[in-house]
């Protein structure tokens, strides 16, 4: 958490800003959410896949990509008065991973993003937030022409811990995204909360 304007006068609400994380497998539309929900116009670290990327990006199921991010995409929503996120998606493929610990300090929790049709491609990133005691919500990315699949059937698949919410979205629409940052915020809140009691009690 950031506060945006430290010297503000007493009485003043300061701003705050909170970091979020976007996360899941290849071609999941990490960068779409990003872009979608934006108020500024999006950093994007985007690359053209190449051929000698191939033998190690699995491209079933997203034949139409031909970009990936290298690095990190990056923007920034305003929820309400005195509350922004800032925005980071990770990449997606295995061999830049390690630059998830970097992005991941300091974030209040994340989205990962799945994919029905390769909802296995969305077990990493959820072992990634378990392990480290990130909250996170999944966000099912309902495509155009993939079989709905209801959020409990999705919680089960994935053997998510109670309470991990599961919510379906659009990535391409604004308040679709919007509204899967909202429901982060208040789940990440209630985590924070709870654990802040549990160390005082």
């Amino acid at each position: 958490m950031v506060s945006e304007h430290p010297d503000a006068p007493a009485g003043e609400t300061t701003a705050l800003a909170l970091k979020i994380l976007v996360a899941g497998g290849f071609g999941v539309g990490k960068t779409t959410l990003v872009g979608a929900v934006s108020e500024i116009r999006p950093l994007r670290t985007e690359e053209m896949l190449s051929e000698a990327g191939r033998t190690v990006d699995d491209t079933d199921g997203v034949d139409h990509k031909v970009t990936t991010t290298v690095a990190m995409d990056f923007g920034r929503i305003t929820i309400r008065s005195g509350l922004s996120l800032y925005l980071f998606g990770t990449p997606g493929q295995d061999r830049f991973w390690f630059l998830w610990d970097e992005l991941a300090q300091g974030a209040l929790g994340a989205v990962v993003l799945a994919d029905t049709r390769r909802l296995e491609d969305c077990f990493p990133a959820v072992d990634y937030f378990e392990h480290r005691k990130i909250p996170f919500v999944v966000a099912v990315n309902c495509f155009s022409g993939a079989r709905r699949h209801d959020a409990r059937d999705v919680c089960r698949a994935l053997d998510l811990d109670p309470g991990t919410p599961v919510v379906l979205c659009d990535a391409r629409e604004r308040d679709s995204g919007k509204e899967v940052l909202i429901q982060l915020v208040e789940y990440a809140g209630r985590v924070h909360t709870a654990r802040l009691l549990d160390s005082v009690g």
